[in-house]
């Protein structure tokens, strides 16, 4: 693992800085990054050039007009920029720790997110990220949350975590805080996923949650120590909470609710997607039905339905992420189901399965346009099909699976 300290590793402290400097996201950074050294990239920021060709670093798939309106954008923060012995004591004096692509703690399935890939997450908590994740759930939700919508969350979460999941979520008021304390009860891993630095608890009101969750496991940033909370920071952050967890569970969300935001990063990544139903009177729940009927999200009333379909026996998703193997089946042991066919298929569903080529693998851009849909429309099924295993991801985009 790579940790900020005071002789900290080259690349780690490059990355560090920025984190700094850009914020999580930025495509021309996510760029850059796949072709240059994070060192390089960190250089070229300082000395007001872009990197050119050479060892490490290629030419940029980016105007050169947008990349140096990047550059200007990133130089804009360096006054800010703290010195290197500096950012080595904050982590020393506040616990805290940074970790970053291709170290062994770093979780494989954050690579999925491709140029939007974090470029460093800072850490607070001693839990090994990469380990609490092989079996975790993100279970998200509405700020203004019924007593409905909390014991639900709290239920769920309790129960997966007897039963060794870790529970993930944003740490906000709400859903994300009951599924966060479900968790704690039962002295289970939870991970808060927050759109600030580690060391800047928001919502206030919440420290206290933190510091229980960071004591018995993580509180988790790709922002800086310090920073401070924002309305688009909450969006960008719920890729991340998404891409961390084996499945999404939505437990209450309004039409205009952000956690259908995790919900469609949940959908693009092809991740299992579920959703708790609610009163069809309650304003609190029509996001959750909306996604059930338009998305194909699979409806949960338990920990039991979220379990079954996350199953290694069943799911794709979990055997991608690294479990071991289940072992034969014995007498005791529930054998897996049959998967749904094409015939259960909806018509949507069943038009982007047939756009897939027989061999080989397609973006989504080529299926849609293949299927003749929307995006929205496929990025909705490739949820649906990757979590009924007919196709899974690979490094070219999608491909049908093999039985």
């Amino acid at each position: 693992m790579n940790v900020v300290s005071t002789r900290p590793e080259a690349p780690a402290l490059a990355r560090a800085a920025l984190t700094y400097l850009a914020e999580p996201g930025d495509p021309a950074l996510g760029a850059m990054l796949e072709i240059c050294e994070p060192a390089e990239v960190l250089a070229a920021i300082k000395a007001d050039l872009l990197p050119g060709p050479g060892p490490g670093c290629g030419d940029s798939a980016a105007s050169r007009k947008a990349l140096e309106r990047a550059l200007a954008r990133w130089r804009a923060r360096l006054p800010a920029l703290p010195a290197d012995a500096d950012i080595a004591a904050a982590c020393r004096d506040g616990g805290l720790r940074l970790i970053c692509p291709g170290d062994p703690e770093w979780p494989d399935q954050l690579d999925e997110l491709g140029q939007a890939r974090p470029y460093a997450l800072w850490l607070r908590g001693g839990a090994d990220l990469k380990s609490a994740c092989l079996r975790a759930v993100s279970i998200v939700g509405s700020r203004a949350a019924t007593g409905y919508g909390a014991h639900m969350a709290g239920e769920i979460a309790a129960d997966l975590g007897e039963r060794g999941w870790t529970i993930i979520s944003g740490g906000a008021y709400g859903i994300d805080a009951a599924a966060h304390r479900g968790a704690l009860v039962t002295r289970a891993l939870s991970i808060a996923v927050l759109a600030c630095g580690v060391n800047h608890p928001y919502p206030a009101g919440h420290a206290e949650l933190f510091a229980d969750i960071a004591a018995h496991g993580l509180v988790v940033s790709e922002w800086p120590p310090g920073r401070p909370p924002g309305r688009m920071r909450f969006l960008v952050r719920n890729r991340t909470i998404a891409a961390l967890s084996a499945g999404t569970v939505i437990v209450e969300a309004g039409e205009r609710s952000g956690a259908l935001n995790t919900a469609r990063h949940a959908a693009h990544l092809g991740r299992p997607l579920m959703a708790v139903p609610g009163p069809v009177t309650s304003a609190q729940s029509a996001g959750c039905h909306r996604i059930i009927r338009e998305w194909g999200a699979t409806c949960v009333t338990c920990a039991a339905d979220v379990i079954e379909l996350l199953s290694p026996l069943t799911d794709p998703v979990l055997t991608n992420f690294g479990l071991a193997d289940p072992g034969p089946l014995t007498a005791t042991t529930p054998r897996p189901r049959h998967g749904p066919s094409r015939d259960d298929l909806d018509s949507d569903s069943a038009r982007v399965l047939d756009a897939f080529p027989a061999r080989g693998a397609a973006g989504t851009a080529t299926i849609a346009t293949e299927a003749g849909v929307d995006l929205d429309t496929v990025l909705r099924c490739l949820g649906l099909l990757a979590g009924s295993g007919f196709i899974e991801r690979c490094d070219r985009g999608w491909r049908l699976r093999k039985p």
